[in-house]
């Protein structure tokens, strides 16, 4: 081999190693799903405190906004709610779907 072909070679071999590692990188990112869950969180957050900045006082934005930063600094408590929420409010439905049921067989 000539030494411009083995140069073209190594130039060649360099750039499809700088586009796996990017290819790999991108993959890497999709797959990391907490990571992009707490991305969407936070643009949620952002998107929803900038719609109450637009209708309420600055004073209550404000609010919302340190409401917001508490939240993404410890997620845990607003999902446990939410959860038990979610729990408490399948409890009932199954609980009158079940009064119900006995209501109708009498």
């Amino acid at each position: 081999m000539t030494e411009r072909k083995v140069e073209e070679a190594r130039a060649d071999r360099d750039v499809t190693r700088e586009e796996l590692a990017e290819t790999l990188d991108a993959l890497g990112h999709k797959l990391d799903v907490r990571t992009r869950a707490g991305e969407k969180v936070d643009e949620t957050i952002d998107r929803a405190a900038e719609q109450v900045e637009k209708t309420v006082s600055a004073p209550a934005a404000e609010k919302v906004r340190a409401g917001a930063e508490a939240v993404r600094s410890n997620p845990l408590p607003l999902f446990a709610a939410v959860f038990g929420g979610v729990f408490v409010l399948r409890f009932l439905i199954r609980r009158r779907h079940a009064h119900r049921k006995q209501g109708g067989a009498c």
